[in-house]
């Protein structure tokens, strides 16, 4: 009787052992908010309109993009104690806000998901930024917006141009011409950040 009450004992400790660690790997970091949307849009034009799915990527490229350039926006408003870096901050929030507004009634209008809030490289480039202070800070907010402009430009163009939807391409193109204005705003910033000691 002893032994089987021993085994028992043991027997309900691994199980007990398993469903918390599987438990522990269910609870792992919640799902990306861009990768969710790619997947909604997978299952829902996968089989169906391929290049539907094509053109829901440049929608939710744009969206991630929009809801990072609001967040670092703020932040440099909040944090930095220069004033072309805080009214860069400010340009970013306000142009990025209106963007993803208008971005938000497309994607509804064509059924594409897009990301709804910050994603996992924008939580990553905050938290970067966050830990910075004075020029250091300045610096950074200054290249993390000429280079995500950079990068956005390029996707905006190939967007305008490959797009199968004549809405999305003509949205791209927009796109394409007010981010090329942010981006040499912002060049200037950072000439000017980046010639302080």
């Amino acid at each position: 009787m002893k032994k089987t009450s021993l085994f028992s004992k043991l027997f309900l400790g691994a199980a007990v052992i398993t469903m918390s660690l599987a438990s522990c790997k269910n609870e792992a970091k919640p799902e990306d908010s861009k990768e969710a949307a790619e997947e909604q849009n997978e299952a829902k034009f996968d089989d169906t309109n391929e290049a539907k799915e094509d053109d829901s990527q440049y929608l939710a490229n744009a969206a991630e993009v929009d809801l990072k350039q609001i967040e670092l926006g703020k932040l440099a408003q909040t944090k930095s104690s220069n004033a072309d870096i805080k009214a860069l901050g400010k340009m970013m929030v306000d142009a990025h806000t209106k963007s993803f507004e208008a971005l938000k009634t497309t994607s509804s209008a064509k059924n594409i998901s897009i990301p709804l809030v910050l994603t996992e490289k924008g939580n990553d480039a905050y938290k970067e930024l966050n830990d910075k202070s004075g020029t250091d800070f300045d610096k950074a907010y200054a290249d993390k917006v000429v280079e995500g402009h950079k990068k956005t430009v390029e996707k905006m163009q190939e967007a305008a141009k490959d797009a199968k939807d004549p809405e999305i391409r003509a949205w791209a193109a927009d796109m394409a011409s007010a981010l090329q204005t942010h981006l040499q705003h912002a060049e200037t910033v950072k000439a000017k950040v980046d010639a302080i000691k």
